[in-house]
């Protein structure tokens, strides 16, 4: 049975904890306002990117730009995941990671067994955990999250556009957290090439005057789409990790406090047994005095 002293201490721990993770919280809490503003700002650009292309593409012939044209076949597939750099965030990083396993060993299990999967790791997390596990990674970025800016975004879609145009790679598929709300991050696996794959959405009714032509906007459009694209995505997972953080913070906080709760009482009742305890042994040695 742990004594009056070993309880204090564990009091005195737990306390300090609390006000770590509260402290936490509510630094979470600061950088997710940030985060959240940062992705909803982006989502309206990138989707006007996207049905720009959408409607520009059926007005051009796709070949002539390869990062539009569907490969007949798929052999080698490129994964970008998209993970946190720290942890203490509940399952963010559980679940993207079984995310990206499933991608990378079901969704495309043929492929995995050749040795035609390979991946992009932005974040710390992703990337030790697929490093660790003999996964074929092109690139790293550990570290990303700390200071997050839009030319990390650029380089890894100039990487992944350089391994397609080479044919390296036939399809390119991006695993990342949605933001929707600070309870429910949405998982996803979304293919960013070939573009014309995964642009959707029906075409613009909106009929345009195009100058100088419609191949010559694609083709600039096309890499400031990639771009964009993968910026959102980093954005919602940066706003999704700081709304796990701050929800797995103020669990941490809650539990501390029933803990504290349960501690206490150990104490008062350890604490009553003990003066119990001497009150019986002061009666006995007066009786034993007396006799």
């Amino acid at each position: 049975m742990p004594t009056l002293k070993d309880i204090r201490v564990r009091i005195k721990g737990v306390k300090s904890t609390q006000q770590v993770t509260k402290a936490m919280k509510m630094v979470a809490a600061a950088k997710l306002r940030r985060a959240q503003e940062r992705a909803v700002m982006a989502r309206p650009y990138a989707a006007k990117l996207k049905e720009m292309l959408a409607s520009l593409s059926g007005k051009v012939d796709t070949s002539l730009n390869p990062l539009l044209s569907i490969r007949p076949e798929v052999k080698k597939v490129l994964v970008i995941l998209i993970t946190s750099d720290r942890g203490l965030c509940g399952a963010f990083n559980t679940n993207i990671i079984k995310l990206a396993q499933k991608v990378v060993t079901e969704d495309y299990a043929s492929q995995y067994k050749n040795g035609g999967v390979s991946m992009i790791c932005a974040g710390t997390r992703g990337f030790d955990f697929f490093r660790k596990r003999g996964y074929a990674i092109a690139k790293g970025y550990p570290g990303l999250f700390q200071n997050l800016d839009f030319s990390i975004a650029k380089e890894i879609t100039q990487t992944a556009s350089a391994m397609y145009l080479r044919g390296e790679v036939d399809k390119v598929v991006v695993v990342y957290n949605e933001f929707k709300s600070v309870l429910a991050p949405v998982l996803k696996a979304e293919e960013i090439l070939p573009i014309s794959a995964s642009v959707s959405g029906k075409e613009s009714s909106s009929d345009y005057i195009y100058e100088p032509s419609p191949s010559v906007i694609i083709d600039e459009l096309v890499p400031k789409h990639l771009n964009t694209q993968l910026w959102r995505m980093m954005l919602e997972s940066n706003a999704a990790e700081q709304a796990a953080r701050m929800s797995a913070m103020d669990s941490a906080t809650e539990n501390a406090k029933e803990l504290l709760r349960t501690l206490n009482i150990s104490y008062n009742r350890a604490r009553q047994a003990a003066i119990t305890k001497e009150l019986s042994e002061i009666v006995a040695g007066a009786d034993a005095l007396k006799g």
